[in-house]
């Protein structure tokens, strides 16, 4: 699918134009952007969706908004037209994975959180002191070096957040750790390795994708043919010992956050002096949340304490990140997270 010459072009732009070329009647239209730049009135406009994404952020966003899509009548019975499946599939390493999730009536992305261990982190004081792996030197860098060394800023001379998707960003964040492993004698630092810790990435085996891929595209076609029954609705492959698959239903949660019908409590008990920052690390580190760009506001009072979004909002909430919680807040409040 992709050539040397295809380097640095947007995928999905050079996959579709190698498609329409390769199968005469097929016109595939490219979308260069993030899945949040489109609007539900995108979404709805079809029939399946195949969700090859990369992160766990997009595929709960997508989830999100398929379960924000179906729509109930007036004594809860769902309208089975505003139902779009979704087929997820995703690999790591010689592992893969393939679901069908059905909006509101089977486990959804959100319902099984769980099986995805939250990113493998570091303790600060080894980062700072005495790093011993390439991995150290990397985090230092992106951790510690950025925030004392502001390398980008904005256009109003703002210092900027390290973005990986900036191809600067990651190449400054290389330069330094190699620099940091040079000065404690650590070998292994490169380019690929730098962007495999900051970016979670792990390397695609061939043979896996192709296995995964193939069993997405066959289950879409039996979810628009109806020509058999399709996926009931989870596969794992494991292929670093020969070839094992195994399916499974996984059962719906009716504690989930995104398709349960009945809003969820989650108690917790702060300190009055710890920041919103430090509130939002605590629910990241959460395994049953993952939360990645967590809003905040105080549905007691109807304050809005920090929102990630529109970059208008968020730029006026910003400060409130570094204020304590005790400011925004008072025992028994209820907040929407």
């Amino acid at each position: 699918l992709f050539r040397k010459a295809d380097v640095g072009k947007p995928k999905a732009e050079v996959a579709a134009r190698f498609i329409n070329e390769r199968v005469p009647g097929v016109t595939v239209m490219p979308h260069y952007c993030k899945i949040q730049d489109k609007g539900d009135e995108f979404y709805e406009e079809f029939n399946v969706i195949i969700a090859g994404l990369d992160s766990i952020e997009a595929r709960r966003y997508m989830n999100s908004v398929l379960v924000g899509l179906v729509d109930f009548d007036d004594d809860g019975n769902i309208n089975p037209d505003t139902i779009i499946p979704m087929i997820d599939g995703g690999t790591e390493g010689f592992k893969g994975q393939a679901r069908i999730i059905l909006p509101a009536v089977t486990a959804c992305f959100e319902c099984t959180l769980e099986l995805f261990p939250p990113r493998t982190t570091f303790q600060i004081c080894t980062i700072a002191n005495t790093p011993r792996r390439p991995e150290h030197c990397i985090e230092y860098a992106r951790l510690i070096r950025w925030d004392q060394d502001k390398p980008f800023i904005d256009a109003k001379g703002e210092a900027v957040k390290p973005d990986m998707d900036f191809p600067e960003h990651l190449k400054w964040i290389y330069e330094v750790a190699v620099k940091r492993a040079e000065e404690f004698d650590i070998k292994g630092v490169t380019m690929l390795s730098a962007k495999g810790v900051v970016k979670n990435i792990i390397p695609a085996i061939a043979s896996t994708n192709a296995v995964v891929a193939a069993v997405c595209s066959n289950e879409a076609f039996k979810v628009v043919t109806n020509a058999s029954g399709f996926l009931d609705n989870y596969m794992m492959y494991i292929g670093s010992h020969g070839v094992y698959t195994f399916t499974f239903e996984y059962e719906k949660k009716e504690t989930c956050l995104a398709c349960s019908s009945v809003d969820q409590m989650i108690e917790k008990t702060l300190n009055p002096e710890m920041t919103v920052e430090q509130f939002f690390d605590m629910l990241k580190k959460d395994p049953s949340l993952q939360l990645a760009k967590p809003s905040l506001t105080n549905q007691s009072t109807g304050t809005n304490i920090y929102l990630p979004s529109p970059k208008m909002l968020e730029k006026k909430l910003h400060a409130n990140l570094f204020k304590p919680v005790k400011e925004f807040m008072s025992e028994g409040d209820v907040l929407n997270i």
